[in-house]
């Protein structure tokens, strides 16, 4: 009862005033102009770059987290090693927001310490080699700390599933190694892998706090546009910045639903 009451204080209801927001006028009447409003080029362009960035970071967090499980439970490694990762993974999951930033500023920023290391020691410049830690890509990187070992614990119990029984009835009829991950292993992760990067997708699309803090105004994507809308500046307009986060959450929920869905198929398989 305590903890429903808390999804329905800090969740249920702000998303509903949210979405009753997105069609009011600041009057409080009726309208469909702010769900208008959404279409302008500059809405449209923040979301579409904020979905390329959430499918960036997520592609590239379940490939790398997808090998390192793989690795951990299926590639020999020292058994020793699973706990730490695990624990980890656990931790760097949730580890985001102004911390983060600031650790990514301070190591790959302007003047942080891996770029004044490859500048002084190697005439590395990755500044003229057109890094920067607060655009697309450095956005992208930040978010693969958290993107890559959610990736890990979510794969893991599923590469546990793999029943050795299957990779020896594939090696009886012929198979080799690579067509059994071919018709056999990857078949059954599919629908967690890709229920997964839906996810992950969701998990990067909804990050506020470290692209604020990382980007500023700098990267014109949907949270800092949102936020610019609702923090009460003269030019902001905060039924439109509830259009924008009611648009969030229809993204973020098919997201959610996608990989509700494919979880349960894939659970059928493993069991």
């Amino acid at each position: 009862m305590p903890f429903a009451l808390f999804v329905l204080l800090f969740l249920v209801m702000p998303t509903m005033k949210i979405v009753v927001g997105a069609f009011q006028r600041p009057d409080g009447s009726f309208t469909f102009a702010n769900i208008a409003g959404l279409f302008t080029p500059s809405i449209l362009s923040s979301y579409w770059i904020s979905i390329k960035i959430s499918v960036s970071s997520a592609a590239i967090g379940c490939l790398i987290g997808f090998l390192m499980a793989a690795a951990m439970v299926l590639g020999g490694l020292p058994r020793g090693l699973r706990s730490p990762l695990m624990t980890f993974s656990g931790v760097a999951s949730n580890f985001a927001g102004v911390p983060l930033a600031f650790a990514f500023l301070a190591t790959l920023g302007p003047l942080g310490l891996v770029t004044v290391f490859l500048r002084t020691e190697f005439g590395i410049n990755l500044r003229a080699m057109g890094f920067n830690i607060l655009s697309f890509w450095g956005l992208t990187i930040t978010y693969l700390f958290f993107q890559i070992p959610l990736m890990i614990l979510i794969v893991t119990p599923a590469l546990d599933g793999l029943k050795r029984e299957w990779r020896e009835a594939a090696s009886c009829l012929g198979a080799t190694g690579a067509q059994y991950w071919r018709m056999v292993a990857l078949p059954i992760l599919f629908p967690t892998i890709l229920g997964t990067f839906a996810l992950l997708f969701a998990n990067a699309f909804g990050a506020v706090a470290t692209a604020i803090a990382l980007t500023g105004s700098s990267l014109n994507i949907v949270p800092i546009m949102l936020f610019a809308q609702i923090r009460g500046d003269v030019l902001g307009d905060p039924h439109l910045g509830y259009a924008m986060a009611f648009g969030m959450i229809l993204v973020t929920g098919l997201a959610n639903v996608v990989y509700i869905v494919l979880r349960m198929r894939s659970e059928r398989w493993l069991k």
